[in-house]
């Protein structure tokens, strides 16, 4: 399983804390969603599934694909290793409309393999994705339980978007080892790498909407943010007074199989103006700063009351094109 690109410092105190034999039995991954904590997680817990299992690998992660470990987590029937997830909502056939947490009853399920001793190995991975997700209280307090009394032999990896949510019981039984937001250079390699066919605009693009999280930018990936990115620097530079640009743009955001441009346009508006606000001095700096926060407040009243697209997208593009006074 490839590492992901970036955050080396993390990966390589997690490979220390292998190597010296005496690994915590929990450890919180906890950085911004979509920088590779879970990938990181998913690669750790076969490393220390194979290395349990007495196999004689090379240095670091890697794991070779014929490797019996690696094998039973492909198919999903290893015994000692569970991914505990928010899952699909009864009677969902595409898999996408995910319950809002994860409850208590997933938890518990854990119980049966912890009342034995790890089958292949001298260990058992545990991982949850995300921690944040727990039903509180009942699954949160679950799971604090098992912190409280490890199973033997158990390693319990979660990964928080979040970790000021926690309870402070549950942190204060993690290890915390920090992910950070990925630079644009390692950005533009991962982009790169997941989208070879995407132009350079589009890339950009796709780095400035997802502020060092690949995972954020592969969900906006084909949804042309570069032509956003044109129409708000169009608006901002020469004003709208006809009100044909806002007209145009909204029209063509408020369509329903725009929805997904549609959200990321609710995004990139106020990083949009933010970007614009360093360059500024003065009474324009002013302008840039006040339509920052309203622009900020518009996008999320829009996404908490369910407001008019089209509506929503006119009066964003109107703060945008203060920019031009």
């Amino acid at each position: 399983m490839t590492l992901p690109l970036g955050n080396d410092a993390a990966h390589q105190a997690f490979a220390a804390a292998m190597a010296s034999g005496a690994l915590h039995h929990a450890w919180l991954f906890a950085g911004p969603e979509g920088i590779g904590k879970a990938t990181f997680a998913r690669a750790a817990a076969l490393r220390l599934l194979a290395e349990g299992a007495g196999a004689d690998l090379p240095p670091g992660f890697d794991v070779p694909e014929n490797n019996p470990q690696r094998k039973l987590i492909a198919a999903g029937s290893h015994p000692d290793y569970r991914v505990l997830a928010r899952q699909p909502k009864e009677g969902d056939k595409t898999g996408l409309d995910l319950a809002r947490s994860i409850p208590i009853a997933q938890v518990r399920a854990l119980g049966p393999m912890f009342a034995t001793r790890p089958s292949m190995s001298s260990r058992r991975v545990v991982i949850i994705d995300a921690v944040d997700d727990l039903e509180r209280p009942g699954a949160s307090n679950a799971l604090l339980k098992n912190l409280e009394e490890p199973p033997e032999g158990t390693i319990f990896l979660l990964v928080s978007h979040a970790p000021g949510r926690l309870l402070p019981t549950i942190r204060s039984r993690c290890r915390q080892l920090r992910f950070d937001p990925l630079d644009d250079a390692t950005m533009t390699s991962v982009l790169n790498q997941q989208l070879p066919a995407a132009d350079p605009a589009e890339v950009a693009a796709l780095i400035r909407m997802a502020h060092g999280s690949p995972g954020r930018a592969l969900g906006f990936a084909g949804l042309d943010l570069a032509a956003i990115d044109q129409a708000l620097a169009a608006i901002a530079r020469d004003g709208d007074p006809s009100n044909g640009r806002r007209v145009r743009l909204a029209k063509s955001l408020a369509l329903k199989a725009a929805q997904a441009r549609y959200e990321a346009f609710l995004d990139r508006a106020p990083a949009f103006i933010a970007g614009v606000a360093p360059e500024r001095q003065g009474e324009r700096l002013r302008i840039a700063l006040d339509g920052y926060d309203a622009a900020r407040t518009l996008a999320a009243t829009a996404r908490a009351l369910t407001l008019d697209a089209q509506a929503t997208v006119y009066e964003m593009s109107g703060i945008v094109a203060r920019l031009a006074r």
